[in-house]
């Protein structure tokens, strides 16, 4: 039994009612169809009566647009679903992350850098407030895992950190601001990333703490926001070996991930950490999911292994029927689908979505001025301010000046579609200060010249941006130079001919890869408002005062040299 009226549903008898009268009144057909979060890619009508609406899914998660376009499409699909959905983003650096328009705060390493929890507050003022302007009711938020290995290509400066504590602190902050703005949490990545050096979308990643080590980090994490009133739990395809043979000692050798594990869904997560919510998969296209099991049993072994929702689809259509097989086949108990449905819907009673008319649940236009307000805008700014670290300084060249070092030689590192805003927005404010700039081309080795002092005589100083971004599908975010026999103005042959510094817009490891550089900054985050930031810092008119939420040394001593 369910007890509906416990954390974190807390429902009154009318709700409770719904709950039990809505399940009773469903097909078989749309009882499958909740179980279902598929990605969206369009707003068109059709595209949605003919595929998610056809289906009866339970949620839906769209990736960023333009925010009128966003909030009409929610409102279609509310309007024509019999039962609500819910309404998912990642909602993990502002609202930006439903809404190419909304606030672009910082990720949680820049939030985290500030020392100060308020700012995580902030975050999920922001980042709620906003997505629900458009329609949405459920944060794929906060990111909780641990940056235990700077290697790792896919927690980095998505996280709060390498310290529990501060995790669990800020973590909690983010859940109240969601709450005042009655949008749903998922804390992400059940049972936590971050230990290994893989990324999950080609590969199961691995947590290989033993059950003492994860009880007294990832397991106090958790604990405590399940006690605080979590109302969703996003598991990740990560494998926990220890707690997994802790439950079955005879488990087979082989890595199965959380998405798939009874020890970890019920034994884990239900059972000693008490948590009664609702349990969503990650992305099951992943290949961490798919090359677990084969895909028509692992469809519905999902959900009885213990998941409630099923996020993405290789193909929705496909995947129906390979659940509807799995029901008719046992592979889905009866037992676990009623319990699914039984969380499914009463999650969305917790959010008064029972007691609304479709065409209420998602705001009117009106709504969309929160977006980038002043305040929003204000609080993006401080954040910023308080985040840019000065990591290493073992040079005289700040703050910057033009009378100086006139001549900036400029380059920014990295493949992201964000680089050519980024590269003009530093340029244009270094030419405003009264800076030389060029910008760094890649040079034809036929024609490049490499001479020592042709260099010293162009350039006065070197600046360096990067924009290494976290970017699934990619096992590494390490510098990539462009070279031949060390040869190349890209890469860092002249640091002891001319002063250089080094600006990181997300990575903040960058430092293993350049130790022979010695001004050093980590800003986080790749925003306008960082990059103002940083520019005030450079410029001497306001104090580096970011602390470090990780060891950007990486236990190297003679980093810091």
């Amino acid at each position: 039994m369910i007890d509906l009226k416990a954390k974190p549903f807390y429902l009154d008898d009318e709700a409770i009612a719904w709950v039990n009268n809505t399940k009773e009144s469903m097909t078989l057909d749309e009882k499958l169809g909740q179980l279902f979060v598929p990605v969206g890619y369009s707003g068109d009508p059709e595209v949605l009566d003919n595929t998610m609406l056809r289906l009866h899914v339970g949620g839906i998660m769209y990736r960023c647009g333009d925010s009128a376009e966003m909030q009409e499409t929610h409102r279609y699909l509310q309007e024509h679903s019999r039962i609500p959905m819910l309404i998912g983003a990642n909602l993990e650096d502002g609202g930006i992350g439903i809404a190419v328009d909304g606030t672009a705060f910082g990720k949680q390493m820049q939030v985290a850098a500030t020392g100060d929890p308020e700012s995580a507050y902030r975050l999920g003022k922001i980042s709620c407030s906003e997505g629900a302007a458009v329609g949405c009711n459920w944060a794929f938020a906060p990111v909780v895992d641990i940056d235990r290995n700077w290697r790792n290509p896919i927690t980095n400066v998505r996280t709060y950190g390498d310290d529990p504590d501060r995790v669990l602190a800020f973590a909690r902050q983010y859940m109240k601001a969601a709450k005042e703005e009655n949008v749903l949490v998922a804390i992400k990545h059940f049972p936590g990333d971050g230990c290994d050096e893989v990324d999950q979308h080609i590969l199961t990643s691995v947590n290989d703490l033993s059950v003492g080590e994860w009880d007294a980090t990832y397991g106090k994490i958790y604990k405590g926001l399940i006690d605080d009133g979590a109302q969703t739990v996003m598991v990740g395809h990560i494998a926990q070996p220890a707690y997994q043979k802790y439950f079955t000692p005879q488990h087979p050798k082989k890595l199965v991930p959380a998405t798939l594990s009874p020890e970890l869904l019920q034994r884990l997560l239900r059972e000693k950490l008490g948590f009664n919510g609702l349990i969503v998969s990650d992305a099951t296209p992943m290949v961490g999911f798919s090359c677990a099991m084969e895909r028509s049993l692992a469809v519905p072994y999902a959900i009885e292994a213990g998941c409630d929702m099923f996020l993405f689809n290789k193909v929705l259509d496909e995947d129906y029927i390979y659940m509807k097989k799995g029901y008719e086949n046992g592979i889905l108990s009866a037992r676990r689908l009623d319990e699914a449905i039984t969380r499914i819907l009463a999650t969305k009673a917790s959010l008064g979505l029972h007691k609304k008319k479709p065409e209420e649940i998602v705001p009117g236009k009106e709504a969309l001025s929160i977006l980038r307000n002043e305040t929003h805008v204000r609080w993006a700014k401080d954040n910023a301010d308080k985040a840019v670290t000065l990591v290493k300084n073992t040079q005289s060249v700040l703050p910057l000046s033009p009378m100086k070092t006139k001549k900036v030689l400029l380059e920014i590192l990295g493949h992201c579609d964000s680089n050519e805003r980024v590269l003009e927005d530093f340029r244009s404010r270094l030419v405003k200060e009264g800076f030389d700039v060029e910008v760094y081309e890649k040079e034809s080795f036929e024609t490049a010249q490499f001479d020592v002092e042709v260099f010293k005589a162009k350039y006065d100083l070197v600046i360096y941006i990067a924009n290494v971004e976290n970017r699934s599908n990619q096992v590494t975010n390490r510098l990539d130079w462009y070279t031949f026999w060390g040869n190349g103005n890209n890469v860092p042959w002249f640091v002891e001919e001319r002063p250089t510094v080094f600006i990181s817009l997300a990575n903040p490891y960058h430092l293993v890869d350049v130790p022979m550089i010695k001004t050093y900054i980590n800003a986080y985050s790749n925003n306008g408002y960082v990059i103002e930031a940083v520019m005030d810092k450079l410029m001497g008119r306001s104090e580096f005062k970011g602390k470090s939420p990780v060891d950007p040394f990486c236990k190297k001593e003679y980093l810091r040299w």
